[in-house]
């Protein structure tokens, strides 16, 4: 099976793989629009999408750091072609993430905003980790990758912070019942225990 998985597909299968994960990383906004249309978003409709979106934001940037322990544990280099596109789908959640609080929440008050921050800094911590990911999602171009050369890499070691902000602000969030946010904190520093093991001190 591993040895499969380590042949790299040819363009069409690439190609069908590509398109698959695309349907796939797009089911979470699809569902959140069906339960929407068919009124089964709960009784609190605005915190169960910002619950969603926010889980999947964090889901999606965790696959995205996966893809280079895999190649680095079984030798399978051909997936982190998908890890732009899953990485800006990460963004994509978080956008829609950050909007509904702004908006659906608060209503783009920021007397009210800035109060909230102030009362929960687990708020504080998630908008920064959003403010984060913009510089990630606008330098994801090839012709931004060419133009920053060798600081795209330094650049996008800002993930590594993004993840850890991602937790802890999911961590602080729950409250009580952190068994959620200290199973993705312990898959993450899976993840980078796996990098340093195998001599990767840039997180490249």
């Amino acid at each position: 099976m591993i040895s499969l998985f380590k042949r790299a597909p040819t363009k069409r299968q690439l190609l069908f793989i590509r398109n698959t994960f695309f349907l796939v990383c797009l089911t979470p906004l699809l569902r959140l629009v069906f339960l929407g249309f068919e009124d089964h978003l709960t009784a609190n409709p605005v915190e169960f999408v910002e619950r969603s979106t926010g889980f999947w934001t964090l889901f999606t940037l965790l696959v995205t750091l996966t893809i280079s322990p895999v190649r680095l544990l079984i030798g399978v280099a051909w997936p982190i072609q998908l890890r732009r596109m899953i990485g800006l789908f990460m963004f994509f959640y978080a956008c829609l993430h950050i909007t509904t609080y702004l908006w659906l929440d608060h209503s783009f008050f920021w007397p009210d905003i800035s109060h909230d921050i102030l009362k929960h800094p687990y708020v504080l911590v998630g908008l920064t980790a959003f403010v984060l990911t913009i510089p990630l999602a606008l330098s994801s171009t090839n012709s931004m990758m060419k133009r920053l050369g060798g600081r795209w890499k330094k650049l996008h070691r800002l993930i590594y912070i993004i993840a850890i902000l991602g937790i802890v602000h999911f961590w602080w969030l729950v409250k009580k019942d952190i068994r959620e946010p200290l199973f993705y904190g312990s898959f993450l520093f899976t993840l980078l225990v796996i990098r340093i093991h195998f001599g990767l001190p840039r997180f490249q």
